[in-house]
């Protein structure tokens, strides 16, 4: 095979694409070329942590968002890789919601087995992509930074798998420009003790306000208060966090809310989501969707319907993660090796597109979004050979950890559950969450 394929992005959804192709060559499959930019100086992605904001050592937008003592939001259980389980890679079973330095261990575990950072230029931004009809080509200009030279290559297909957690949507509110704290993105957080014995306010309702929150309050802020434009979070909250209409304005450090409220506040945290964003691309081949379980003009949620030899990776909301990434990705590799077939029709691909809209709007409760995406996700497992396993084990720890959540946000973590690939139950974590300070691998892993 003469092909070349350029993958965009080096963190689980670029590494999953590596891992698919590594598959197929493991098993005697003749792959494509596939060379993998990636502009940070290590594969990870989102989980890499980086202390810097702004932009990186390179004057290049800080791709980071994540931040000290994260642990993950939701259970190991329904992320396991479904050819890597978390026994195979500790050599145990491990508790359930492990922090960023444990979780980051076992994707780079998965791809160093696999021998596939050979495959990847560290360090490598990706400037543009452009597409010529008549070679059906794409040339793709990058600027290496350890040679600081830009260059160009052509490939024959392009993985978009640069994320969309890593562009900030930044609003503004009257006062702003004068407030006598701090303000600053969830993207641009890194550390909750920087935040002791300070009153918050966080603007938002999803994960980022939910968690960087806890953080806070796990590390010793003063009061939390969180203003809502639709709905409160609802969750019982400490007697420290108080959920409050939308924000209006402010004044000084004073914050004034919908309902005639006010509080005094000394840093203002905007957890207020993020843009998909692509400004190495040309329009006709940019994705342009809000974050939802059924993305525009991507038939199967991978394929771009107006080019379909460019494909993009994860850039759906995500209940599923790196398992549903691996089944994107093994779908994309078996498109680009000519064993499935895309519809010669682009009114099929869209029809499918319009099908999934149709079908995500029936309803937007919780449970119902979670069974959406394991069905999606199963449904490009049975097309290829990536490993299936228990979707529906997967869909139900994602229904108790909701519960959990609901019976006690703060303690949701101490729960363990069962492995939808190996079986086992996970280890009741040594610590409670709200006491257990130290995120390192080594403390974590002392079960």
């Amino acid at each position: 095979m003469h092909k070349r394929v350029a993958v965009i992005g080096a963190g689980p959804s670029g590494l999953a694409q590596l891992r698919a192709f590594q598959s197929a060559a493991s098993q005697g499959a003749d792959i494509p070329e596939v060379i993998c930019f990636e502009k940070q100086s290590n594969w990870g992605g989102l989980w890499n942590y980086d202390w810097r904001t702004g932009v990186d050592e390179n004057g290049e937008p800080n791709h980071a968002s994540m931040y000290r003592y994260l642990w993950s939001n939701g259970p190991k259980e329904g992320l396991e890789f479904a050819d890597y389980s978390f026994e195979e890679h500790f050599g145990r079973q491990i508790a359930s919601y492990p922090p960023r330095a444990v979780l980051f261990d076992y994707i780079e575990g998965r791809v160093a087995k696999a021998d596939v950072r050979k495959w990847i230029r560290f360090s490598t931004a990706v400037r543009w992509v452009n597409y010529d009809p008549e070679s059906a080509k794409f040339t793709v200009t990058v600027h290496d930074y350890n040679a600081d030279s830009s260059y160009s290559e052509d490939f024959d297909h392009v993985v978009v798998a640069s994320g969309h957690f890593s562009t900030p949507n930044v609003p503004y509110y009257k006062g702003f420009e004068s407030f006598n704290g701090r303000i600053l993105h969830a993207h641009d957080f890194r550390d909750a003790r920087e935040f002791v014995n300070k009153d918050l306010l966080i603007l938002g309702t999803s994960y980022s306000a939910e968690d960087i929150g806890s953080q806070c309050w796990k590390y010793g802020c003063k009061s939390i208060t969180v203003a809502h434009r639709t709905a409160p979070m609802g969750f019982e909250w400490p007697d420290n966090w108080q959920e409050v209409p939308a924000l209006l304005k402010v004044d000084g450090k004073t914050a004034y809310f919908k309902d005639g409220s006010q509080k005094e506040v000394d840093a203002i945290i905007l957890c207020t989501g993020y843009r998909h964003h692509f400004p190495f691309l040309p329009d006709d081949l940019r994705l342009k969707t809000t974050n939802r379980l059924a993305t525009s003009k991507l038939y199967k949620g991978v394929a771009w319907i107006d080019n379909p030899k460019v494909f993009y990776l994860g850039m759906q909301d995500q209940w599923f993660t790196f398992n549903m990434f691996d089944a994107q990705a093994w779908w994309a590799r078996d498109v680009m090796m000519g064993k499935i077939a895309l519809p010669a029709d682009k009114a099929e691909m869209s029809a499918d597109v319009e099908e999934r809209i149709t079908r995500e709007e029936v309803s937007a409760d919780g449970k119902y979004c979670i069974r959406y995406q394991g069905d999606y996700v199963q449904e490009l497992i049975d097309e290829t050979d990536y490993p299936s396993f228990d979707v529906d084990g997967a869909c139900e720890a994602f229904y108790q950890w909701k519960q959990h959540k609901s019976d006690a946000i703060m303690e949701f973590r101490n729960n363990a559950f069962k492995s939808v690939i190996t079986g086992t139950m996970a280890p009741v974590h040594h610590t409670p969450w709200k006491d257990a300070l130290d995120d390192t691998l080594e403390v974590y892993l002392q079960n």
